[in-house]
């Protein structure tokens, strides 16, 4: 049967059954010409492989957001009750997107899980999201993004004004760092006079 007949068939989107076949997860797909063909026994394949376990992980940026982290966390397990994935458990997370040192999700990467599950996309990174989702891929690692939205100019800006305020927080924080050492180092002086 045809590519597109086969993910309706199994309840997934095309791009996503697409991008599996161009990865080697389709056992039996093959192309002919321009068409992509795939044997109805792969169905079966597919089903022993969404068994794995599977993670969710929520983020949002600031503590007055966390009201959302609870609606997002409970949008992601309805997605995955509807496609049949067992939740072994779901991270949720306070923290920017462009800190690289976020301790839960560095956990859930440690697992090395079968399928890892996010609303958006930049729910688990702002930037260097096609790195990630390579790196996960070739590790054996799902990742499955609900909202896969096209990047528009919005989002584009969005990022731009991410990165500023980062640079500006973390220069900021240098700069109250080297405050606070130096009234520290002035005391210290003043005290041994």
């Amino acid at each position: 049967m045809k590519l597109s007949d086969w993910a309706r068939k199994t309840g997934i989107s095309y791009i996503t059954a697409y991008r599996w076949f161009n990865s080697g997860k389709i056992d039996g797909a093959y192309k002919v010409g321009r068409t992509i063909m795939v044997d109805e026994s792969s169905e079966d394949d597919l089903k022993k492989k969404t068994n794995g376990k599977t993670y969710i992980y929520c983020r949002v940026s600031s503590s007055m957001n966390k009201q959302n982290l609870d609606t997002q966390a409970e949008r992601c397990a309805q997605f995955c009750t509807a496609n049949g994935f067992a939740v072994e458990k779901t991270y949720k997370e306070v923290a920017s997107g462009m800190n690289d040192k976020r301790r839960k999700l560095m956990k859930l990467l440690e697992l090395n899980p079968e399928r890892i599950v996010v609303e958006h996309k930049d729910r688990l990174t702002r930037f260097g999201f096609n790195y990630l989702e390579v790196l996960l891929n070739k590790l054996g690692t799902e990742l499955v993004v609900i909202n896969r939205d096209e990047e528009d100019e919005s989002d584009l800006i969005k990022d731009f004004v991410s990165i500023i305020t980062s640079f500006c927080c973390r220069l900021y924080g240098l700069r109250r760092g080297q405050r606070k050492s130096s009234e520290v180092k002035k005391l210290l002086e003043d005290e041994n006079s």
